[in-house]
């Protein structure tokens, strides 16, 4: 497999990666102690992006991966951030658009997106995990200090998880769907599989 190390050589004076954009075939790998790594517009690896002890990743515009995404510090998109795998950030986790991963979202501070969150499995927060507009929140279970999904918009949105800890601000929690194989696309169903395996 191909990795793409992102060194200190790499960036500018104000800590932008060199190119707008980067769109690698294999891994991502952001050295240690690069402060946050701003990418102008969006981030991509087909297998996995991970910024090590003291990295943290801001894309201007999405960012995805086939399998995982960590960060030793925080992740922040103006667009979505979606993984195959889980989303793990010791700090927090800040999406414009939605938050999707095959299986679970760890954050040591808050998860915050503009759209939805999904997880395969469940979704941890050390603070408040918040969505801004419709797309609710769904996960196995959700655990942190505080939940508010839908806080810009009138309607009511869904919570379809079990609550492991934390108090439900907004927000209506519903009975996680069960799922039916029959109902998977076949990306769907790869995703699940790899979780059981």
């Amino acid at each position: 497999m191909e990795k793409l190390i992102i060194t200190k050589n790499d960036l500018n004076d104000n800590n932008e990666y060199k190119e707008d954009s980067i769109d690698f075939d294999g891994a991502i790998i952001f050295e240690e102690n690069l402060g946050i790594v701003k990418i102008k517009k969006s981030l991509k690896a087909s297998t996995y992006i991970e910024a090590k002890i003291g990295s943290g990743i801001e894309a201007g515009g999405g960012i995805e991966a086939g399998d995982g995404i960590e960060a030793g510090g925080g992740i922040e998109a103006g667009g979505g951030i979606e993984a195959g795998g889980g989303i793990e950030a010791g700090f927090g986790i800040e999406a414009g658009d939605g938050i999707e991963a095959g299986f679970g979202i760890e954050a040591g501070d808050g998860i915050e997106a503009g759209f939805g969150i999904e997880a395969g499995d469940g979704i941890e927060a050390g603070w408040s995990v918040l969505t801004r507009l419709s797309g609710g929140l769904k996960a196995s279970f959700v655990s942190c200090l505080r939940i508010c999904v839908g806080i810009d918009i009138e309607e009511e949105q869904m919570i379809e998880a079990s609550i492991k800890k934390g108090v439900v601000l907004l927000g209506k929690v519903v009975e996680p769907k069960k799922v039916c194989l029959e109902d998977l696309s076949k990306e769907e169903l790869i995703k699940k599989i790899r979780k059981e395996e």
